[in-house]
């Protein structure tokens, strides 16, 4: 059956960052979704323009309500509305969960292995609490790129996530670090990237599987991590991505 639009309920709002805020909607005839997907909202303006974005789950599979993490894009036509203007008790048009590709099921057993810019942490976060709530036991790492410590995403849970998954977040700030920050700073550039990854296949032993990639953030970004990898050898069949722009 051909999927429909329907009128979602926004039930909570968890500001994330100064620009950002995860919004928790009740669907109608929900029964979850599969990791990384995506649901597209539309809104419609009173003289009936209409327009509609997608945006990343990062609720688990299994959560029986559908969360996605919103970034404010000033000249956005949905963002905006979406970050500054909605509140629990308005009401969204939806239609979802959409993807087919950039999506991670229960059943794989190869490890996990993630890099995200900025919002593009969100379907990745679904993917850490969908594993979680399997019991899947494939090691997952997860490099997170991010402008400065207060627009981390899931700042309170983050690292508790990753390590009830079984793995571990690393995470690259770009512009400004917390006091007494060990990491390295500075934009990630193909050599970081590939001393990262190459870490997490040393530690994973001679012998283990190839890991699945899964990237998410803006298009350079997603572009320059991607390449990096190839360069490195890895085989392009195991990297997925997912990439955003203006919203």
């Amino acid at each position: 059956m051909p999927m429909k639009w329907e009128v979602a309920d926004v039930v909570a709002i968890h500001e994330e960052t100064p620009t950002a805020r995860t919004l928790m909607l009740r669907i109608p005839g929900w029964a979850g979704a599969l990791a990384g997907q995506h649901i597209d909202i539309r809104l419609t303006a009173p003289d009936g323009y209409q327009a509609a974005r997608s945006y990343s789950l990062s609720s688990a599979a299994s959560d029986e309500l559908a969360a996605v993490s919103v970034e404010l894009m000033p000249d956005g036509e949905v963002s905006p509305y979406l970050v500054r203007g909605i509140s629990v008790g308005d009401q969204l048009e939806v239609i979802g969960p959409l993807g087919g590709w950039f999506v991670w099921r229960p059943e794989q057993q190869e490890p996990i292995r993630m890099i995200g810019g900025g919002s593009g942490v969100a379907p990745l976060v679904s993917i850490l609490r969908t594993h979680i709530a399997s019991g899947n036991t494939a090691p997952v790492s997860l490099l997170y790129s991010v402008r400065s410590p207060e627009f981390v995403y899931f700042r309170d849970e983050l690292e508790s996530l990753t390590a009830s998954a079984g793995g571990e977040v690393t995470i690259q700030y770009t512009r400004h670090a917390p006091p007494a920050w060990q990491g390295t700073l500075g934009r990630l550039d193909a050599a970081r990237i590939t001393e990262w990854a190459d870490a997490g296949t040393a530690a994973s032993g001679a012998g283990a599987a190839a890991p699945s990639t899964y990237i998410c953030g803006p298009t350079r970004f997603v572009e320059l991590a991607s390449d990096a990898l190839v360069a490195s050898g890895v085989d392009p069949m195991t990297i997925r991505t997912e990439r955003f722009g203006g919203a």
